[in-house]
């Protein structure tokens, strides 16, 4: 006779009167253990250094002598930008170009707006000059490579350095001023220098077998007669003296228009009258 098997959905019996005390232990065992309390003192405090009355003192003192200082300087400044102002020179700081400023150049807020289309094309002359002179450094390199020598590379330099800075100090600062302050003296000096600018640009163009055999200077008559020896070198005169034939062009307009203005033919008035209505045609 088969075993009957026990009920499993059936309650165990357990005893109520029995000691589980000994189940009790083994499950209280695998608790750990509460950590007694830290000690808490609530009238500690905690110590911050403060400085004494007498470093605070010295404080106050260092720094109402640097105000003192800072005030004075200030005044001294002061003092010295209206001595300049009375004297009538004028600061200009260096804003041109951008990237590292050499010149102060500011034509849209400093120059007359029935100027500013002769100032701009005479800031293109000078521009055009330096174009020129690199052009020539360039050309003549090439053909001192080619046999020509390094006198004439020698003089290219010379122009360079010398024409660059040159046409800036002598005719282009004086037309800006000129043409800022209306200064007959400087219109004067402008005239003077600009001139000379322009019979050097032409003779430039030309270059005539005056000095080293004109072929310093990228010029019609060196660049025809290198054509016949190396084309390359022909080729890169001829283009030089294009571009200061282009820039004598430019130059003689200039100088007339200049000339026009401060001699006061109508061209003054016509010009103011020209500016004023392409500003309002703009604003409209």
């Amino acid at each position: 006779m088969a075993r009957q098997d026990s009920n499993p959905f059936a309650d165990e019996e357990t005893n109520p009167f029995a000691d589980n005390t000994s189940v009790s232990r083994a499950s209280n065992s695998s608790y750990l253990k509460p950590l007694p309390p830290e000690p808490h003192d609530r009238g500690a405090t905690i110590d911050i250094p403060l400085d004494s009355e007498k470093d605070l003192r010295a404080k106050e003192m260092e720094l109402q002598a640097k105000e003192n200082e800072l005030n004075r300087k200030e005044q001294e400044l002061k003092r010295r930008e209206d001595a300049i102002a009375k004297t009538g020179v004028v600061i200009e700081e260096k804003n041109w170009p951008e990237f590292y400023p050499l010149i102060h150049h500011d034509i849209p807020n400093e120059i007359p707006i029935h100027l500013q289309k002769i100032q701009y094309v005479a800031f293109t002359t000078l521009l055009g000059l330096v174009g020129c002179l690199l052009w020539n450094i360039v050309a003549v390199t090439v053909a001192w490579i080619k046999g020509g020598g390094p006198t004439i590379w020698l003089m290219s330099i010379i122009y360079f350095i010398s024409g660059v800075p040159g046409a800036y100090v002598l005719w282009y600062r004086p037309l800006y001023r000129a043409s800022r302050t209306d200064s007959a003296l400087k219109f004067g000096t402008f005239f003077l220098f600009y001139v000379f600018h322009i019979a050097f640009c032409g003779f430039a163009a030309i270059a005539p077998p005056v000095i080293f055999q004109g072929k310093s200077l990228t010029g019609f008559l060196p660049a025809f007669e290198l054509l016949t020896t190396n084309a390359v070198v022909g080729i890169l005169y001829f283009i030089g003296a294009g571009f200061f034939c282009i820039e004598t062009l430019l130059n003689i307009w200039v100088i007339q228009q200049v000339y026009a203005y401060f001699r006061g033919s109508g061209k003054a008035a016509q010009m103011k009258r020209e500016a004023a209505t392409s500003t309002l045609m703009r604003a409209l």
